[in-house]
């Protein structure tokens, strides 16, 4: 079997797909890709059981068939050649691969392709379509928040639960929570689902720079993502989902406005004087200011800082860990964000003040008990 295909081309295409692979996977064969020739179209899988990518390109071939090529060998060959047309045989008895290029010759062990996991078939239960920037939106505003604890699988993924109405997108570890909806996007039958961490990073990565459409379908199990010539496949997590709509506080009598710039930039200054296990600091509110301050009484380290805000409510002084504030922080694009407080021992919402007439943001943070420094 031979087929000559662009260098470039199809560095782009297996570079795009090869975040699936994993090092040491469960099952041998699936650190290939695996290459499906029929006329003039090459088609190439890369799997790790939970998630498969799959994507097209044309190439020159009188044949058809198809092999197991060895991904990291495969991929640093073609980074290190010039753009040129390569030529590709595959000896089908012993599933040798030959790579000729003008530079020389390169040969490489196959595997048989039909020891290659078949990837699973979504029938069409439900399906919708959005944009690529409102999925890349929606991704890169919760996937920060999921847990990477695997004894609860079900927060180690993005709830996302389709209404006639809106579509939410929701992520916690349990400090915080992130509520991401939209309601440009809704599906008449209604629906939730979870989808792994993994998966969402690897189509955050791959989604096209500019905007197109994306096609979704789901079934119990499976979740089908398409646009231009990619495809995935991944597994959904088959867990119940926490009641996260009972932990947001409904009656927050303390609200602050501030420059988010201003009090992202104060915070990792202070947090560099945090203590190291904790990474906590605490927000004193005293009229229309906000003083930050952090201590680390292991090094007599402290800092603090003031900066001027508006603020209606009573006086109130509360802890934080400062990661996850800049974590949220960072991932705003608003100007100035609201904080919404009620107690000392009672979660803080942060709402971005400025965003689009489509989407509403809700970030949650946990609070940390103060120690009794002053």
């Amino acid at each position: 079997m031979k087929f000559i295909v662009s260098s470039a081309a199809l560095l782009k295409q297996l570079t795009s797909i090869s975040g699936v692979i994993t090092t040491n996977p469960v099952v041998p064969i699936l650190e290939n890709f695996l290459f499906e020739i029929e006329e003039n179209k090459l088609t190439i899988t890369a799997s790790d059981l939970q998630t498969s990518m799959i994507t097209e390109l044309e190439i020159e071939s009188k044949e058809s068939g198809s092999i197991a090529v060895p991904a990291k060998i495969l991929i640093e060959t073609l980074k290190n050649l010039p753009e040129q047309p390569v030529n590709f045989t595959v000896d089908e008895e012993t599933y040798g691969v030959e790579i000729s290029s003008d530079n020389g010759r390169y040969k490489l062990a196959g595997e048989n392709a039909t020891d290659f996991p078949k990837v699973p078939a979504v029938t069409n239960d439900y399906s919708l379509e959005m944009s690529t920037d409102v999925l890349g939106r929606a991704v890169s505003n919760t996937i920060f928040a999921t847990s990477s604890d695997e004894l609860r699988p079900a927060m180690t993924g993005v709830y996302v639960n389709l209404s006639d109405s809106n579509t939410t997108f929701v992520a916690t570890d349990g400090h915080r929570l992130i509520r991401y909806r939209r309601v440009d996007v809704a599906s008449e039958n209604g629906n939730a689902i979870i989808i792994p961490r993994k998966a969402l990073n690897l189509l955050k990565s791959t989604l096209p720079a500019e905007n197109a459409n994306i096609s979704i379908e789901f079934n119990v199990a499976n979740a089908f993502f398409q646009f231009e010539n990619v495809k995935m496949i991944c597994r959904l997590i088959d867990e119940r989902f926490p009641d996260y709509e009972n932990v947001i506080p409904a009656d927050n009598t303390n609200t602050l406005t501030i420059d988010r710039g201003e009090l992202l930039s104060s915070l990792r200054r202070i947090a560099i004087y945090a203590n190291k296990t904790t990474h906590q600091v605490r927000l004193k509110i005293t009229g229309s200011e906000l003083q930050i301050s952090a201590e680390d009484l292991d090094f007599s380290n402290e800092a603090n800082e003031r900066l001027s805000c508006d603020h209606d409510g009573e006086d109130i002084e509360i802890g934080f860990n400062a990661r996850f504030i800049i974590e949220m922080l960072s991932n705003i694009e608003s100007k100035e964000v609201e904080l919404q407080l009620s107690a000392p021992n009672k979660a803080g919402l942060i709402i971005p003040k400025d965003k689009d007439d489509n989407e509403d943001i809700l970030m949650l943070v946990m609070p940390v008990m103060l120690n009794n420094y002053v």
